[in-house]
């Protein structure tokens, strides 16, 4: 009986689940979807910009950028925005808003009333600096 109760003793079952592997797994799903968003992401913005020839390059520095395509939907610092939502969303993103600048990209196709429309709005809103996205050329 002494050598039965020895063998239970040996026997005995793990009662933890082993996490290194999962956390392994989650981690490296992680890095990939941080990769991937951004890319897909620009992929999806097919926004035509007109073209200038005394296009400067902005700084990326307390820059809002407000896209518009060409069905004339939002794009508000690369996530669609309704119409609507637009104001409040910028009132969000400006917090001290004579130091921000806002840029407005629209498609060729986009009325320029809908420029004028976020432009508008910006200057409402108190922004430092409107500024029109145009390609250099």
């Amino acid at each position: 009986m002494i050598s039965g109760a020895r063998r239970r003793r040996g026997l005995r079952s793990f009662g933890e689940i082993n996490l290194i592997p999962l956390i392994d797994v989650s981690l490296i799903l992680v890095v990939i979807f941080m990769l991937l968003t951004p890319i897909l992401v620009r992929s999806e913005l097919a926004v035509k910009l007109p073209k200038a020839h005394s296009a400067a390059p902005v700084s990326d520095h307390g820059t809002i950028v407000v896209q518009i395509d060409r069905n004339g939907h939002f794009i508000l610092d690369g996530a669609a925005v309704r119409a609507d939502r637009l104001e409040p969303e910028l009132v969000l993103r400006l917090g001290r808003a004579a130091q921000k600048s806002l840029l407005v990209q629209a498609d060729r196709a986009v009325a320029v009333e809908k420029v004028v429309q976020v432009l508008d709005l910006g200057k409402r809103l108190g922004v430092g600096k409107l500024g029109v996205g145009v390609k250099g050329g």
